[in-house]
């Protein structure tokens, strides 16, 4: 009895980072049609896969390649962020069963949060740019800009001369955003304090994508004028999304669950017999850990726990450690070698490099470079 309660009291992860998988078993030749609306699945994605994210593979035709897309981009953006973080966001080979990140995504730290809002994001951009494509088959171009008004500027009002009106094939982020929740967040039910922290960072992770989407326009008139312009809204690049996201990791909230969590049931003036309603999971509010800190907003990252030491390797959490991490000699900052190797030291080495140089065009259609042998110094951490 008591070995039960403890399995009840213990934090729990969530259910919703399996699917992380699909980056690494989600290769093009797994992925491919048999024939119009119907899709091979390798087994090796469908174990990574819920009965829930399955059924709307098979309902949207096409997605599921951009669920892979979104999500290989999720992981080399992380890579590329944490390159000279002691913990580099590193992936092992996929195993069923196994997260590709370790063990790591079983702390609440705020590595973790950053996992669930990049690997959310990665989606969100991948399928909204697919239905943009025509690549699924269940969702075009976002048109809903199309049928306003044409923008004019006061002057062109008064001079009755259009500016700019919609046009053109926009990113579709409604469909993106709509299916990033229903697919990203199977399995968070919203009831621990760790799902609900999934919840928010998944969310964050959408909203970063949906508020940096731009305005582009080209421009229609006689000689190369402007006279009128068509405009679309366009995704912001992955890598603007993943430097936003890097800026809330550092800034995220200790958080922790409010007090008033149960709200009052509707109230109903017949007798019959009725079910109180199911709350929207996705409104809650954490409050912070500190008291004297903000509460965190819709875009902020959050996590419960202090991160665990990357210094050395850790088998149980999947942390290779900074032994052997190339790192930078005259850094003060996170790559230099004092904070990187932990106070163990480095090794200096030289080395001698043979790549091509002095590259030159020659008509039609050549390119002829000389190798070039150049001296590089290399910091290794002992």
């Amino acid at each position: 009895m008591c070995l039960r309660c403890e399995a009840a009291n213990k934090p729990r992860r969530g259910r919703g980072s399996m699917w992380w998988g699909i980056a690494k078993a989600g290769e093009p030749n797994t992925l491919s049609p048999l024939s119009p609306g119907v899709l091979y699945m390798d087994p090796a994605v469908h174990a990574t896969l819920r009965r829930k994210q399955r059924r709307l593979a098979r309902e949207n035709p096409g997605v599921l390649a951009a669920v892979a897309k979104g999500a290989s981009m999720a992981v080399a953006e992380c890579q590329h962020q944490f390159k000279y973080r002691r913990w580099n966001c590193s992936t092992r080979n996929f195993l069923r069963g196994k997260n590709m990140f370790g063990k790591i995504v079983d702390r609440g730290c705020r590595e973790t949060a950053f996992l669930y809002a990049i690997t959310s994001a990665g989606v969100t951009h991948a399928v909204s740019r697919a239905c943009a494509e025509g690549a699924i088959e269940s969702c075009t171009c976002d048109y809903s800009h199309v049928d306003r008004a044409p923008h004019r500027s006061r002057a062109a009002t008064a001079a009755n001369v259009r500016v700019w009106k919609w046009g053109g094939c926009s990113d579709n982020i409604g469909f993106g955003f709509r299916f990033s929740r229903e697919f990203v967040d199977t399995g968070e039910r919203g009831k621990t304090l760790r799902e609900k922290m999934n919840l928010h960072n998944n969310e964050a992770g959408r909203m970063h994508v949906q508020t940096e989407m731009r305005q582009e326009c080209k421009c229609h008139g006689m000689s190369g004028s402007c006279t009128v312009k068509t405009c679309w809204m366009r995704l912001p690049s992955f890598r603007s999304v993943g430097d936003a996201l890097k800026d809330r990791f550092d800034g995220a909230s200790r958080v922790m669950m409010p007090n008033t969590e149960v709200e009052a049931p509707v109230q109903r003036n017949d007798a019959a017999p009725h079910r109180v309603p199911r709350r929207d999971r996705y409104r809650f509010q954490l409050r912070p850990h500190n008291p004297d800190h903000k509460t965190p907003g819709v875009k902020d990252l959050v996590y419960l726990e202090s991160s665990p030491g990357f210094c050395e390797k850790n088998p149980r959490l999947g942390i290779p450690g900074t032994h052997g991490r190339t790192c930078n000699d005259t850094s003060i900052g996170v790559d230099g070698c004092d904070l990187m190797c932990c106070g163990r030291g480095y090794r200096t080495e030289t080395m001698f490099v043979v790549e091509r140089c002095n590259c030159t065009f020659h008509w039609c259609c050549d390119v002829k470079c000389k190798l070039c042998r150049t001296e590089k110094v290399v910091h290794t951490c002992l």
